[in-house]
């Protein structure tokens, strides 16, 4: 193979692995715990926060509400990883590509 056609395919590839990026980025995901639901997109930003308009809690719940909201934004995070290693792991065995 000669170094044209290499740098073809590598362009291919870069250009693949830019547009499935593009794709996780642009994906909204949700992240539950309990009474709280989360929001976040690809980039991993916390775009909102819903907490069950149901569910009263005292003052002292305070500490139990900010341990679920880091469960629910953390059960987001993960959906974006795995999105992540289920569109980019295909490009990880590719020489010189990260």
């Amino acid at each position: 193979m000669n170094i044209q056609a290499l740098m073809k395919q590598a362009q291919s590839i870069q250009k693949d692995m830019l547009k499935a990026k593009e794709e996780i980025d642009s994906t909204i995901f949700e992240g539950k715990s309990s009474f709280v639901t989360v929001t976040v997109n690809g980039k991993k930003e916390l775009l909102k926060v819903v907490i069950d308009p149901s569910f009263s809690f005292a003052k002292e719940d305070l500490e139990m509400l900010e341990d679920v909201l880091v469960v629910a934004v953390n059960d987001a995070f993960r959906k974006v990883d795995q999105m992540t290693e289920e569109k980019m792991g295909k490009f990880a065995h590719v020489p010189g590509m990260f």
